[in-house]
């Protein structure tokens, strides 16, 4: 179970950010509430208190307007006693809603002044309360009191009682009207100043919960982008050092800088990348003793270890002619020396060319083309091109010598003899239990052995089967040399020698080419005088050439003793 797990992290974020809305709506109804006792608070008590007052001063005004009807009613000379009934009964009725318009005022105030947490606020009720029991237990109990001697003077019909009684009743309901509206007065400020304290409120509850939202908002952004970088940040490296092995660049390692699935993920990348440097060692290890490609076909593809199959194969032989007879002549250092830059320089232009150098056998070299490591058809024209090139190289090597082993003149005789044949091989792994090789083996492998030994007695360089020339013929210059069967077997084979690449002959080896080819003819019919003749032309264009000087060597032969019935112009050689 991981300690730090990438799921965590996310659940982590989902719940830090979940408690912060939470939060914030924990807040926000808590200030919504609050806003909203106050908005109660201003509708349930502040306007009726406010509304019982205005409506006990209205009452006021027209309870003191029927006490005038009263008046006029009562002096009229058409006075009617119903009607003057009817307007004492409305003055009555005012007085009543006068006096509870008043106490609802009280009742609303003496709740305000109970629930208000303000102590400011519950003062200035306090002060309105006092006031409007002192309006009601004096100026408005002096007002009852002349209006009863008013009543009186009525009921009487004293004019002059009325006048008089009236005026005073006049002054006192001025005192109490200009008291009401004093009263309203204040009570409509503390009703204006709650409101506006009401609405900064919700103001002030409006923009702490945008705020709390963006805080919340900006914070989850926050740990969304550490979350996000602590993830990516690791993967971007683990992409890089992909991209860099992808590049063949094994020597970096990702730092592991997180303890969830991406550092798990690093360390195997760590890992893999370990075990490809140990791999790419061993690889550039077995190199220097198999070819890379060998190894790395057989690490690749496990069935080519035990899986022999037959297969069209080029096989090239290369051997230094006469060294081992010069090299009894050399102190072993010297002869390591040479030995070392011999296979270097000649090893190389068959990895140029694609070829699998197989091994080293003695001072000869065996290298093979064909499947699973070249083309099938371009395996003759690299094989031949290999070793056009290894010929190019043998005066450059050749030269080194002195230098190489601290002489001035090297002790030795330097050249080189190759042979090159194509056919059918068995490729696989061959050998014990206990020690195993990757090669060829067959008669095609017996026959470029065979036509690496020839190049001695045709005095060339280079010989190549017919089905090599033929494959390889767009892209070297060739020249049949004969018909013959190698040591070890019946078949008869034409072989060729390399000449050059295609189209560099000079004239005096196409000449010589042409002439050779004339003679051979001449030779493969009996026809031993124009065969000469030919061949002597050969020998005019090319005085050193080997082969031509071999084919005249047989003329003598053959007629001092004439060929047997049914020869065909084929030599046999005895010796491999």
């Amino acid at each position: 179970m991981f300690s730090n797990s990438i799921k965590r992290k996310i659940m982590g974020i989902a719940l830090a950010l979940i408690v912060l809305m939470a939060l914030t709506s924990v807040l926000s109804l808590v200030m919504v509430r609050q806003v909203g006792a106050r908005f109660d608070e201003l509708t349930s008590s502040h306007v009726p208190a406010y509304g019982s007052l205005g409506r006990a001063h209205v009452r006021s005004l027209e309870r003191a307007l029927a006490l005038r009807r009263m008046v006029i009613e009562t002096f009229r000379p058409d006075m009617e006693p119903q009607r003057a009934e009817d307007t004492r009964k409305v003055f009555v009725a005012k007085g009543q809603e006068v006096e509870r318009e008043v106490a609802a005022a009280r009742a609303a105030m003496a709740g305000l002044i109970a629930s208000s947490e303000r102590v400011e606020d519950q003062k200035a009720f306090v002060r309105l309360d006092s006031r409007l029991e002192s309006l009601m237990s004096g100026s408005r109990h002096l007002l009852t009191e002349e209006i009863a001697r008013l009543l009186a003077a009525l009921e009487a019909k004293d004019k002059a009682r009325v006048a008089d009684s009236l005026s005073r009743v006049d002054r006192l309901r001025d005192d109490v009207n200009g008291e009401f509206e004093d009263i309203r007065t204040d009570m409509l400020a503390l009703l204006t100043v709650d409101s506006a304290a009401a609405m900064q409120t919700q103001q002030q509850v409006m923009l702490i919960a945008a705020v709390l939202t963006l805080l919340a908002a900006a914070l989850g952004v926050v740990f969304s982008t550490l979350v996000s970088d602590g993830v990516t940040s690791p993967v971007r490296r683990l992409l890089d050092g992909a991209r860099a092995v992808e590049a063949g660049r094994l020597d970096h390692e990702i730092a592991v800088t997180t303890h969830d699935e991406i550092g798990d993920l690093t360390k195997a990348f760590n890992r893999m990348v370990e075990q490809l440097r140990l791999k790419e060692r061993i690889l550039d290890t077995f190199g220097h003793y198999v070819d890379p490609r060998v190894v790395q076909g057989l690490i690749d593809r496990p069935s080519l270890a035990v899986d022999g199959q037959r297969r069209v194969m080029t096989i090239l032989f290369c051997d230094v002619a006469g060294f081992t007879a010069a090299s009894e002549r050399m102190t072993p250092q010297g002869l390591v020396k040479i030995l070392n830059s011999y296979f270097s320089t000649m090893s190389a232009p068959i990895r140029e060319n694609d070829g699998i150098l197989d091994k080293y056998i003695g001072d000869a070299i065996m290298a093979y083309w064909g499947p699973p490591f070249n083309d099938a058809a371009a395996q003759e024209r690299l094989a031949c091109l290999a070793a056009l090139a290894m010929l190019d190289r043998l005066d450059d090597l050749r030269a080194s010598f002195p230098e190489l082993i601290g002489v001035r003149t090297a002790p030795i005789s330097f050249d080189l003899r190759i042979g090159v044949a194509t056919g059918e091989a068995l490729v696989g792994s061959i050998g014990s239990e206990q020690m195993m090789n990757y090669t060829v083996i067959g008669d095609t492998v017996n026959l470029a052995s065979r036509l690496e030994g020839a190049c001695k007695h045709y005095g060339v360089r280079a010989l190549i089967s017919e089905a090599t020339a033929r494959a390889a013929a767009d892209v070297v210059e060739t020249r049949e040399i004969d018909l013959v069967a190698v040591a070890g077997a019946e078949k008869t084979e034409r072989i060729f020698e390399i000449m050059g690449r295609k189209d560099t002959l000079s004239e005096p080896r196409r000449a010589l080419r042409k002439a050779f080819g004339e003679g051979l003819a001449f030779y493969r019919a009996g026809d031993w005088t124009a065969a000469r003749t030919a061949f002597s032309e050969a020998l005019a264009a090319a005085p050193d050439d080997g082969p031509t000087r071999v084919f005249l060597r047989r003329l003598d032969e053959l007629e001092t003793a004439p060929a047997q019935e049914g020869w065909n112009g084929a030599w046999r050689f005895a010796e491999k």
